[in-house]
């Protein structure tokens, strides 16, 4: 699965867990998964753990803070 389509799991809804990014408008935000694994959760851990997540889930939250660092500058769209 190319970068563009796992950035495309991770949603910013004003609904959902406050606007934070979260895995397909699901109530996963994106820094809760990222603190498992900086803990040192698996990712196969998570996946027993959550069952409606999907590993591609795990992976854009790791592919989104990436790109996130990366970043100097972030603008909201529609903001």
């Amino acid at each position: 699965m190319n970068e563009k389509s796992l950035l495309g799991r991770i949603t910013i809804n004003p609904e959902i867990m406050h606007g934070k990014p979260s895995i397909r408008n699901k109530r996963y935000a994106v820094e809760h998964i990222l603190s498992y694994l900086a803990g040192g959760d698996s990712i196969e851990s998570l996946l027993e753990e959550f069952l409606d997540l999907e590993r591609e889930d795990i992976l854009a939250c790791i592919e989104f803070a990436f790109r996130m660092v990366q970043t100097k500058s972030v603008y909201l769209v529609g903001a």
